[in-house]
């Protein structure tokens, strides 16, 4: 408040304007004082509230924080689930290529043996191993060695055969023949059942591909959770240190109490001041007279008036502000406990879509078990597909071998029967040839009826198969294909 007071120079103002305008400074003040008495207090309880309400948004915060880490320790735990069911898939897949190479392998083996046709079309109703029958079209004629009562033994070389029907060959030209002859031949893979093979691959990948299906069903579990997670965290409002809190509060009240105290000793004064003119005034209507030098006095001193007000509105001013700002802050925090109630909302929420993840994860896990555990079976199958075709192989390559074998016999027994039917008829030839000379020199003089048999012929003979037996008929191998049957039986491809 402002004033204009009249100088010595000039017509001095009443003594009861003095008094007046010295009380309604004291009014004033009073008015600005209680005023900021009143903010001082509500500031003091606002400073509080603000203290109790950061401590609760940062209680919560913090809460909210420790139960986000247990989500993303559970976000963290799906993960390592799903990677180490993800690894198990792996490691199969690892097993399954290598049983399946080999498998890949052993068949393409196979597809590179070749099997001579008399292996598989000496019956209609008969195939290699019992593996499949062979097609129509493939089925000879009777073969020639079937007549069992023939006493011909057949050549046993390609090149024999050859020279009987066409002549005199070269080697080459028998075994350009030859060759020619085997681009028609079957292969060992051709008595594998390969549907089968193939039936069964499918129906493991197609399990794999479940697997795989399975697992994609948490795929994105883990950074669902991590993005939830993190849009809650950064919700969260931002709160200070509740040390460094405390002391601005702390440092406010004081500076506010300072303000305040700052603010009574003003007003003392102009208590004091109103005391001082009400007290002359009085004296002055006495009858006591003022001196010149006390009206001076009291004329500066209801000049300096102004600046004191001014001072008080200051202060006032200060204290308003901090008032404000207090309760902006005591605003702050409650919005932010209004905010982090849609958090604990948002909190929840997360909790039950967590709990509805781990039910599904361990469904997975369960049911990923059930499958992985399937797949090892049906790995043991390609295991095992594998194992027989080695043994597949390996008995085909003993079989022709044992075939060569049972020829050498057969030739060798041949060969005894031969020799056997050869003596045997030189034998009875000589003998006729004795019989024919005793008979003529000596029969005519012996009595007709002494020893009747004396005339009959050497008896002949024959040597055949025992009665019920036929003549064994094997195919014919040719050297190199014995030779690589041998190598692998000596060293089966395992």
């Amino acid at each position: 408040m402002s004033s204009s007071f009249s100088t010595p120079g000039q017509e001095q103002p009443h003594l009861v304007s003095l008094v007046l305008q010295s009380k309604k400074a004291l009014l004033h003040g009073q008015q600005i004082c209680s005023h900021a008495h009143a903010c001082s207090n509500s500031s003091a309880k606002a400073a509080v509230d603000v203290l109790a309400l950061d401590a609760k948004v940062r209680w919560i915060s913090e809460a909210v924080v420790e139960q986000l880490k247990l989500a993303a320790s559970v976000a963290k735990g799906i993960e390592d689930k799903r990677m180490h069911l993800h690894k198990q898939a792996q490691s199969w897949d690892t097993e399954r290529s290598h049983y399946s190479t080999e498998l890949d392998h052993i068949l393409e083996a196979l597809g590179a043996q070749l099997v001579s046709p008399e292996f598989h079309q000496t019956s209609a109703d008969s195939s290699l191993f019992g593996s499949q029958h062979s097609s129509q079209e493939d089925q000879p004629g009777p073969h020639p060695h079937d007549q069992s009562e023939s006493r011909t033994f057949p050549p046993s070389s390609p090149s024999t055969t050859v020279r009987n029907h066409s002549g005199v060959l070269s080697g080459t030209d028998v075994r350009n023949i030859r060759d020619q002859d085997r681009k028609h031949w079957k292969n060992l893979r051709d008595f594998v059942d390969d549907q089968a093979i193939e039936d069964t691959l499918e129906t493991i990948e197609g399990n794999r591909t479940a697997l795989d299906d399975l697992l994609g069903r948490t795929s994105d579990y883990s950074e669902t959770l991590n993005q939830a997670i993190e849009s809650i965290l950064t919700s969260l409002p931002q709160s200070a240190d509740g040390s460094q809190l405390a002391a601005r509060m702390r440092d406010t009240i004081v500076d506010q109490d300072s303000v305040g105290t700052s603010m009574a000793g003003a007003l003392e004064s102009l208590a004091s001041h109103f005391e001082q003119m009400d007290a002359a005034l009085k004296d002055t209507e006495t009858g006591e007279m003022l001196g010149e030098g006390d009206l001076q006095q009291m004329y500066r001193d209801v000049e300096e008036l102004p600046a004191i007000l001014s001072e008080l509105e200051d202060g006032g001013r200060m204290i308003d502000a901090h008032h404000t700002s207090l309760l902006a802050a005591q605003d702050i925090r409650n919005n932010n406990l209004v905010h982090l109630s849609s958090v604990l909302d948002d909190l929840e929420e997360l909790g039950d879509i967590m709990e509805e993840m781990l039910q599904n994860q361990e469904e997975v896990e369960t049911k990923f078990e059930e499958g992985l555990n399937s797949l090892q079976e049906q790995i043991l199958t390609i295991r095992d597909l594998h194992e027989q075709y080695i043994s597949y192989q390996t008995a085909f390559n003993k079989l022709t071998v044992e075939i060569s074998r049972r020829q050498h016999y057969k030739d060798a027994a041949e060969n005894i029967v031969k020799g056997m039917m050869s003596q045997l008829t030189a034998m009875t030839e000589e003998e006729d040839q004795v019989r024919r000379r005793f008979n003529a020199e000596y029969g005519a003089h012996l009595p007709e009826d002494i020893c009747l048999c004396i005339g009959n012929p050497p008896t002949r003979w024959e040597v055949v198969p025992w009665p019920g037996d036929s003549l064994e008929l094997l195919p014919r191998i040719d050297e190199d294909l014995l030779a690589e049957a041998r190598r692998n039986a000596a060293t089966p491809d395992r």
